[in-house]
Order: C-alpha cells, then sequence, then structure tokens
C-alpha cells in the first residue's frame, strides 16, 4: 500500500519515536517545502540583505530536531508545530544577538494579522513579541500556544485544535483573544 505524503510523515514520525534514525533521512524531504514555507513566513517582510535566509533557518531547524532524543511526535501537525517552536527561537536569538552587537541596529520585525476577516498587518519587532508571548503565557499558556502554532507554524485552526486536544471553535476565540491582547501589550512596548 502507497502511503499519501501526510501518512507517510506520520509514519516515519512514528518510526523516528521508536528508534529508527533511518526514518530522519526518508522525512526530511517529505518535510523540507513546508518548513521553508513556515521560514518564508518568518522571513518575508525582512531587508533582501538580510544575513539569516530561509535556507539557513530551516536547516538549523531541522538540525536542532534532529538532535532530540526520541521525540515524542504525536502526529505530523504537532511536528510542525515544533519545528516552527524552534524557528522562533532561533529568529529571537538571532535578533537578540544582532541587536547586542549592533547597539540598536536593525530590528527583525514579523507582520501579525489583527484579524483574518479584516487583516490588519502590524509591524512586530520579534523580539517585543517573543517577550509579550512570554507574558502571555505566565496569564494563559493555552493562548499562549494557539498564537505560536497559528502564527510561528501557520497551522490551520483544525491542526491546531489536534495538537493542543481542543475544539476548533475553543482555538478560534483563543486566536481572537490572544490577538487583542498582544496588539495593546505591542503598542505599548512601541510607545515606551
Amino acid at each position: 500500500m502507497q502511503l499519501g505524503p501526510s501518512n507517510q510523515v506520520t509514519e516515519l514520525l512514528v518510526r523516528w519515536r521508536r528508534g529508527d534514525r533511518t526514518a530522519l533521512d526518508s522525512l526530511l524531504p517529505l518535510v523540507y517545502s513546508e518548513l521553508r514555507r513556515i521560514a518564508n513566513h518568518f522571513l518575508q517582510d525582512e531587508r533582501p540583505d538580510h544575513t539569516l535566509q530561509s535556507t539557513a533557518l530551516v536547516h538549523e531547524a531541522y538540525l536542532r530536531l534532529a538532535q532530540q532524543d526520541l521525540p515524542q511526535w504525536q502526529n505530523r501537525a504537532h511536528f510542525f508545530a515544533v519545528a516552527a517552536q524552534l524557528m522562533r527561537q532561533i529568529l529571537v536569538d538571532y535578533a537578540r544577538s544582532h541587536r547586542a552587537s549592533k547597539r540598536g541596529g536593525h530590528v527583525y520585525k514579523l507582520a501579525l494579522d489583527e484579524a483574518e476577516e479584516q487583516p490588519r498587518a502590524l509591524e512586530v519587532d520579534i523580539v517585543a513579541l517573543d517577550d509579550a508571548l512570554k507574558s502571555l503565557a505566565e496569564m494563559d499558556s493555552q493562548q499562549s500556544r494557539v498564537v505560536e502554532l497559528k502564527f510561528f507554524g501557520g497551522l490551520s485552526i483544525d491542526d491546531t485544535a489536534e495538537v493542543l486536544g481542543i475544539s476548533a471553535s475553543t482555538v478560534k476565540r483563543d486566536w481572537i483573544t490572544a490577538r487583542a491582547w498582544l496588539f495593546r501589550e505591542l503598542d505599548r512596548s512601541a510607545a515606551t
């Protein structure tokens, strides 16, 4: 029986979780384009001569994924959520390092959409967003994870619900509430 790409990814993740390191080699060709899409999403608003390119971001994230000992992947969506989380951390580390070396130099920015129905892009300093997400996680860890999975991971409402083990309607509600809170916090931090 020939498995479809989604089923192949899940099967390879299960084999990897069971200790089959060869599954990792077979996994990369199947997930590479999606990882590039996530990386491109992060880097789309960055200046063209930015030193961190999407290929480097994908490779760094994949290396960190590969170094994990027997990861507990739940499914394909969970894998991409973890990959997005790693990319977020790589970008935040890069931005903090770059900022420290340049003392107020270029600030890494991302666009955060206010609403799916009527998107309004807000350019966000990724370090400020990371700080705001950490504050949100202290108040409501589920809302913070929803933002991380949807915004950084590019997961759909349904995939986010599956990863978190909650209903799609709860994800929608948390997404709306968390975005409103983040906009308010990021507006405050930009004003100071």
